[in-house]
């Protein structure tokens, strides 16, 4: 029933079932599963989250007669015991600076403590948000994004090589190596590509926040990429009815499945070991000392 109106899902169960159900039943059934959600997306926050991902995807939602695409945002948190969690599923109109603001005040009022680091791509908005909201908390903007904005400050017709041999150096053990990689790459390419060196040198330090982190959590928080499967999922799952008829329908969806990724994250293994960051803070004490 999730994202489907009264009258499709009256339509399925007498297929399915054999059976009419009234639009009272199906929407008795509805209005359980959306007390589910709701206690879904208000249980209190209680234990520490180091590492906060944030994303954004759109949805077309049929408002006043009107379609227009409105934002589904989504947090994921990452516990000191290593397990990914969603945190909070929301809709709003569009990635405003306020929207932003609003969902992370919102996480806070439930108990969202311990930040470490933040991993998002870069809307102006967002990211005034996030030192609004969790200024304590580090920021690495999501490598891939920041790859794709480079496209558009290259000329249509290029070679693969610049933005491959960028790409590498989000491979290197630690930040000197990133920094003499990108100190090589400015030098073979700001002749041929001045305006995509101009703004890569200027904007990608955002980018290299992760390697403050301990080396094995690197390919897991350089970007935002451990969202993917579950923007697939709700790719796979809202294609299928394409226009909501309302904004509640497709949050009713997207928050049944936070709640079904949620459960099946909890059941897989670790997604980090945090005994790596526990020792890389000790070693950064001894060293601070």
């Amino acid at each position: 029933v999730q994202g489907v109106s009264t009258r499709k899902v009256k339509a399925i169960t007498e297929e399915l079932c054999g059976h009419a159900f009234s639009a009272s039943s199906i929407s008795a059934i509805n209005k359980r599963l959306d007390e589910s959600l709701a206690a879904f997306a208000r249980r209190p926050l209680q234990e520490p989250f180091p590492y906060l991902i944030l994303d954004a995807r759109y949805e077309k939602v049929r408002e006043a007669g009107v379609v227009m695409s409105q934002a589904v945002l989504i947090a994921v948190g990452i516990d000191w015991d290593g397990r990914r969690q969603i945190l909070a599923v929301e809709m709003v109109n569009r990635e405003s600076r306020s929207a932003w603001r609003d969902f992370l005040v919102g996480l806070k009022a439930r108990g969202l403590k311990g930040v470490e680091l933040v991993v998002s791509d870069d809307p102006a908005g967002l990211v005034a948000a996030i030192g609004e909201v969790i200024p304590e908390a580090a920021w690495q903007r999501c490598y891939v994004h920041f790859l794709r904005n480079a496209l558009d400050h290259l000329p249509r017709k290029h070679g693969d090589d610049c933005l491959q041999e960028l790409r590498w150096l989000y491979d290197r053990r630690d930040l000197a190596e990133a920094r003499a990689d990108l100190a090589a790459w400015l030098a073979k390419w700001s002749a041929r590509y001045p305006r995509l060196t101009g703004w890569a040198e200027d904007a990608i330090g955002q980018t290299l926040t992760f390697f403050r982190l301990p080396r094995q959590h690197h390919k897991h928080l350089k970007s935002t990429n451990m969202l993917e499967r579950l923007n697939e999922e709700i790719r796979r799952r809202t294609y299928v009815v394409r226009i909501f008829p309302n904004a509640e329908s497709c949050l009713r969806l997207v928050r049944a499945l936070a709640v079904e990724t949620k459960e099946n994250w909890m059941e897989a293994n670790r997604y980090l070991n945090m005994d790596d960051l526990r020792e890389h803070k000790k070693l950064a004490l001894r060293q601070a000392a």
